[in-house]
């Protein structure tokens, strides 16, 4: 089973803002948008090996100074929506740093290689039949 990891909320940033998600009404008056903001360059929460892990399989979600930013508005409250983006940050940092299993090569079972050249064989023979069919055909 995953490791949960935790991210203390001293090395978070909350960022609000008015979110065009569910409300009604309350929408347009309330900041219910939450943006969280994780320096990971600087947060003393991480190894470096972790940190160099995080950089690379979070790449594409983490900014030139080293911020991992999420937002989300799916819930029409503020407090809903900063608990629910801190349990994905927490998800998606716990997913990123785990290491996979290295592979252990394997080599093919004879019957498959047996198999996979008879099917070869059949199917050159289909085709060898059907060109000359079409010779004869022609004639």
């Amino acid at each position: 089973m995953k490791d949960k990891i935790v991210i203390p909320e001293n090395a978070i940033q909350f960022s609000f803002s008015r979110s065009s998600g569910p409300g009604g009404q309350n929408v347009n008056k309330v900041n219910t948008q939450v943006t969280v903001i994780l320096d990971i360059r600087s947060c003393e929460l991480f190894s470096p090996e972790q940190k160099t892990l995080l950089f690379t399989r979070l790449a594409n979600r983490i900014d030139k100074q080293g911020q991992l930013q999420i937002t989300g508005s799916r819930l029409r409250s503020q407090q809903a929506n900063r608990q629910d983006i801190l349990d994905r940050m927490n998800r998606l940092v716990a997913s990123a740093l785990i290491k996979p299993k290295p592979r252990k090569p394997t080599k093919a079972p004879a019957a498959a290689k047996r198999k996979r050249l008879e099917q070869k064989k059949r199917r050159a023979v289909t085709k060898k039949y059907r060109s000359a069919r079409i010779g004869f055909e022609n004639d």
